[in-house]
């Protein structure tokens, strides 16, 4: 059967806005519940794929391993607490949207099933990239070319702002250049905008990515509507 959705959008929500340092942020996700709710009433033929990070719940679970074993965890031992954080973070926004959600994660992206539902929430997969890969993996199956990626940044820059004075935002970027800046290899736990296997993967196969802060729903706004907004254009 056709689907009924003629625009898909594919947001990559980064962990850090939905449990950030300090608990479970319930003002981003009340923002986020209703900034959504509000897109499907003025526009019933999109349908929304939340892609659902970790935060500091992947990082409190990889530092307990870590003190309690007393030595390095493997690469795929702390990629396995950081999916399972992400399937915890998925199944409480999937609970906030359960009147119009898929009821079920998606979870294994080899068997993505076509959905009739408005809204969609995935989380992590296998170790060895972020969900931001699987955000790229649902763009390959419903052949959609942009993801919003939310996170705790307003742009790019080109150095880490934290430790550089005067790191400079970038509006626009090649996938090259850009992949210049993070590396090619992924790191359990790496902080980059966009992660390195998922970068290398949407180069291929022509996905850009629009990086954005997750806390500033006005900006948002602005990106949906076409007007200018705050953020980096990955491309």
């Amino acid at each position: 059967m056709e689907s009924p959705y003629q625009e898909k959008i594919v947001i990559s929500v980064g962990g850090s806005l939905v449990v950030p340092d300090g608990g479970i942020n319930t003002e981003f996700l009340t923002k986020l519940n209703t900034f959504v709710r509000a897109q499907l009433a003025q526009f019933p033929k999109r349908q929304f794929f939340l892609v659902v990070g970790g935060g500091s719940t992947a990082r409190h679970y990889r530092d307990a391993g870590r003190e309690v074993l007393g030595h390095e965890l493997t690469r795929d031992d702390l990629d396995w607490l950081g999916i399972h954080a992400t399937r915890l973070n998925a199944q409480l926004v999937r609970t906030i949207f359960r009147d119009i959600a898929h009821p079920y994660l998606i979870k294994h992206y080899d068997i993505i099933r076509k959905v009739k539902e408005p809204v969609v929430v995935a989380s992590g997969w296998k170790p060895g990239w972020s969900t931001d890969f699987d955000a790229i993996l649902i763009c390959e199956d419903y052949n959609v070319r942009t993801v919003l990626n939310l996170s705790n940044i307003t742009q790019v820059y080109d150095a880490d702002p934290r430790t550089n004075p005067t790191a400079k935002p970038i509006d626009k970027i090649s996938w090259k250049d850009f992949r210049k800046l993070i590396g090619e290899e992924w790191i359990p736990g790496m902080n980059a905008p966009f992660d390195p296997v998922a970068a290398k993967r949407a180069e291929e196969i022509g996905v850009k990515v629009v990086v954005m802060s997750g806390d500033n729903f006005a900006n948002i706004e602005r990106y949906f509507k076409g007007e200018k907004f705050l953020g980096t254009v990955i491309a």
